[in-house]
């Protein structure tokens, strides 16, 4: 199907995609207990995404809202949710001697389940592990910094459902397989975070009082994994990611709603995940509602907002100054920093949508793979710059400080941490891959 430019949209309808975002970078901050509340969350979606909806629809755009609800949000829910589930009934416990090499496989580990169950799904379920593993140590923030970096984000660049932006990008027709070829910019970034954090975390270990590290040699429990029949679950939803789609099932491009076979397997697993898995085993890891339900609630605010935003950077992409690749993977990347990091990609992807001329061959979702390429490693790296870039990120945090912690703040993070550790390793992917 011919992609066809849209109408002209005014730039102030942006606004409230604006402030949506502004809100969720600064409402943990000024307002933290106010906005600790789900209800509160969907209150302010709401109040900003209603209006703009009415907008919408009254100039027209009707098809393009219709369009982002029900192909984009409700298919993002579903995967997030399917997974959530999923790894919510997977129990990693255990506490073994918390040597650096111990750190470094745990790391190791995480950065490829990332892309096989998404970094929240791999986050949620090495996070307590970890923390457990490191309770008799003195120096463990740096471990759980890292462990931000790379399970909760650099891990998640080889699939669609490794981090949300990827997934999104495959909602536009980038196929499952593509994102294997960013294999180089993932073993270079996740091997360069997995040698600075063995250095960092050996220098550490010596660091500590000998009556911890004996401590700690002598409280050894196990490592046991419970409910792994969930992998199965999960293997059910990679399976529908990656074949139940127009690549393989050509009546789509012709019904788009028979795509929705693709949900209804999700879901199947999540539902068969809940119906085998037993309640104790999901209370062993705390198991709650209540992130996934938050990011229904502020996404459903997101993608409304976001509608006028991604037009007008269609209709406008060859005046704003963003054409090499690496604008691309800075741009996407500064943005995903500040910003989620999913609405930002797909913004870059309309951008570069509007500056490709009708009749380029070659194309990967309608763009060039170069643009793509830059978007997707921007989008999913420079996630873990703040704690706002990525949805993993404060659910880390939270859990960390919930075991008495002490993480640093907002700022003290990328001070400390994103931009003298972090920052130097993506502008070496930028200046030896893309």
């Amino acid at each position: 199907m011919e992609h066809v430019l849209p109408e002209s949209i005014p730039l102030y309808a942006s606004i409230p995609f604006l402030i949506m975002l502004m809100m969720i970078a600064v409402g943990p901050l000024l307002f933290h207990h106010w906005w600790e509340e789900n209800k509160n969350k969907l209150i302010i979606s709401l109040a900003l995404g209603i209006p703009t909806a009415i907008y919408l629809i009254s100039n027209g755009f009707l098809l393009n809202l219709e369009h982002q609800i029900i192909f984009d949000y409700i298919p993002f829910i579903i995967l997030l949710g399917g997974l959530f589930i999923i790894t919510g009934g997977i129990n990693l416990s255990g506490d073994i001697e918390a040597k650096p090499s111990t750190n470094l496989v745990f790391l190791g580990i995480g950065a490829v389940l990332a892309s096989l169950m998404g970094t929240t799904g791999a986050a949620m379920l090495l996070i307590r592990p970890v923390i457990n593993t490191n309770s008799q140590r003195k120096f463990k923030v740096h471990t759980i910094l890292f462990f931000i970096a790379i399970v909760a984000n650099a891990g998640g660049l080889l699939t669609p459902l490794g981090d949300p932006p990827l997934f999104l990008l495959y909602l536009r027709g980038a196929p499952f397989g593509w994102f294997f070829q960013l294999l180089p910019e993932w073993l270079l970034a996740n091997g360069l975070l997995l040698l600075i954090f063995y250095l960092t975390d050996k220098y550490y270990y010596s660091k500590e009082p000998a009556e911890n590290i004996a401590f700690d040699k002598s409280n050894i429990r196990p490592i046991k994994l419970k409910g792994t029949f969930n992998f199965i679950f999960l293997a059910g939803v990679v399976f529908s990611v990656a074949f139940l789609n127009k690549q393989y099932i050509t009546a789509i491009e012709h019904n788009h709603y028979l795509a929705f076979i693709r949900e209804a397997t999700i879901l199947l697993m999540a539902g068969l995940s809940l119906y085998f898995t037993s309640t104790t085993l999901r209370q062993a890891n705390k198991f709650t509602y209540g992130p996934i339900i938050e990011v229904a609630y502020l996404f459903l605010g997101i993608f409304i907002t976001m509608v006028p935003a991604l037009l007008w950077l269609e209709t406008n992409a060859k005046s704003l100054g963003v054409e090499t690749i690496a604008q691309f993977y800075y741009a996407t990347g500064a943005l995903s920093s500040f910003l989620d990091n999913a609405p930002t990609a797909v913004s870059f992807y309309n951008l570069a949508l509007g500056l490709t001329e009708p009749g380029t061959t070659g194309l990967v979702a309608g763009i060039p793979d170069y643009y793509l390429k830059a978007i997707s490693v921007g989008a999913v790296f420079f996630g873990s710059m703040t704690y706002i870039g990525n949805g993993p990120n404060f659910m880390v945090k939270a859990i960390a400080e919930e075991n008495k912690i002490n993480m640093p703040g907002f700022f003290a993070y990328m001070i400390k941490f994103s931009l003298i550790v972090l920052l130097p390793v993506y502008i070496l992917v930028q200046l030896i891959l893309l």
